[in-house]
């Protein structure tokens, strides 16, 4: 009895065939996810970084904020650039005074992603606590910013750059 070549009998040509296009299509399946990986890479990068401000006006040892370019109830970001540092702090006008934190929250400050703001409400970017805009200086919960010294000149918030300085550390 003759021997039919594995090629050439029917269902292994029919095996063969499946197996080539299981093979082809897992293997653009593959390229598919890794594609969309790399495209995804550096948004989910950009999440987990603490953006970079404009950087603040120095005058003398003072960061200087012209107050009436604050608009009420929103913060305005500044990052200054210290010994290889970005220490990213907000000014805010709130019932015509002016406050001053660092971009940082007293408890998640390690994750180094700081704060964005949202319509009347501070978020914490690490931990997603919210919180109304009046209520930083008392915070809610162990997440808040942290409050750095500032004081009002002749229409300017000053910042001392020691104050700024101090607090590289949580950057």
């Amino acid at each position: 009895m003759a021997r039919i070549h594995p090629a050439v009998h029917p269902i292994c040509r029919r095996v063969r065939r499946t197996m080539s296009f299981s093979n082809l299509m897992y293997g653009k399946t593959l390229r598919a996810a890794a594609l969309l990986f790399l495209s995804l890479l550096p948004s989910l990068m950009s999440c987990s970084r603490q953006p970079v401000y404009p950087p603040p006006v120095f005058s003398g040892n003072d960061a200087v904020v012209d107050v009436s370019t604050l608009k009420p109830d929103i913060p305005q970001f500044y990052t200054y650039q210290y010994n290889g540092k970005r220490i990213s702090f907000f000014v805010i006008k709130l019932n015509n005074g002016v406050l001053s934190f660092l971009d940082a929250c007293v408890t998640c400050y390690p994750h180094k992603q700081g704060y964005r703001y949202e319509d009347g409400v501070v978020v914490c970017r690490a931990c997603n606590q919210r919180f109304p805009v009046y209520k930083l200086e008392k915070g809610i919960g162990n997440c808040f910013p942290i409050k750095i010294a500032g004081r009002m000149e002749n229409g300017e918030y000053l910042i001392p750059r020691s104050s700024l300085e101090e607090e590289a550390g949580k950057f």
